[in-house]
Formats: C-alpha cells, structure tokens, sequence
C-alpha cells in the first residue's frame, strides 16, 4: 500500500527528537552534577582567598620589618598614620616627607586589601571595617595581623597551607 506524503511525513516526524521523558531524565543528571561540583568551586574560592592572604601578610611584615632597619628602630605607625608611611617616601624619623630629605620608601604601592572582608582600614584591634590588626606594644610589636570573613575576628593563619608550586 502506498502512503500518501502527509502520512510519511508524520511517520518521520514522529521518530526524530527526543521525548519528554528523556529530556527529563538528563535534566535531572545534569542538576545531579552541578549539585556536587559547584560547591567544591566554592571551597576552592575560599582557599584560594586564605592562601592569597597569608602570601599578603608575609610581604607586609617584611614591609615592616624593612622600615623599622631603615629607620633606626622605629615602627611605622599604621594606626593612626593607616599606610601613609608605607607609600610615600619617608625621613630618617619616619615622617612622610616628600622633599629631597625623604630618602626611605616607598614599602607598597597601593593600600593592601584583605582579600577575606575587602577592608583595608588598620585599627589597634578587630573591628567593624577593620581589615588589619596592628600590633605596636606588648609581645609582638610591628606585626600584622588579619580579621577573618567576620571583620571582627582575626584572622587564624596557622592551619591554612600554601598552594604548591610545579
């Protein structure tokens, strides 16, 4: 028996795409995967967040430390001066001093960020809008420290492993 075009063309039709079923079905995978991998991506972020701000706390206490033997002992006062001394050129007493005398610096080139809490703001202790903790008396004077996600807590830097280098 001989079909008429409209009739093979609904046969044709009929076979070809996928059904509602089968759509469904790797919907449902594809869902399944995102579920399991994105929220390793956001671990990743996170680390990769904590290791970037280790890296920054090591360069700024060797800042620190560069300025304090260029400067006969004294600390920069982060404090009250934020990073003033640490980008403009300075005298032998530490004063920001623009002129031929400012022979020392400049230590950064821009404000440091934590990357953890987008502050940069240095205080005495942790805060709200505080991004570092600067140490001046006591056991630990002219070191720097971190607050966490929570700017007001600091920030523990001591389980947190560098990524390695291949």
């Amino acid at each position: 028996m001989i079909q008429s075009p409209i009739h093979q063309r609904l046969a044709t039709s009929r076979k070809s795409g996928f059904t509602l079923v089968e759509i469904l079905i790797v919907v449902i995978i594809l869902g399944i995967l995102a579920a399991i991998v994105i929220p390793q991506f956001t671990n990743a972020s996170t680390d990769a967040r904590k290791a970037s701000l280790v890296s920054q706390l090591q360069t700024l206490r060797s800042q620190i430390q560069l300025f304090k033997l260029q400067h006969n002992d004294i600390l920069p006062d982060l404090v009250a001066n934020q990073w003033n001394q640490m980008m403009q050129k300075t005298n032998l007493a530490g004063t920001v001093d623009t002129t031929a005398t400012g022979l020392y610096g400049p230590y950064l080139e821009s404000n440091p960020l934590n990357p953890l809490n987008q502050n940069n703001t240095v205080a005495a202790a942790a805060g709200a809008g505080v991004g570092w903790i600067y140490s001046t008396t006591g056991a630990t004077p002219g070191i720097i420290f971190a607050t966490n996600q929570t700017d007001t807590k600091t920030f523990d830097e001591s389980g947190v492993t560098q990524p390695q280098v291949q």
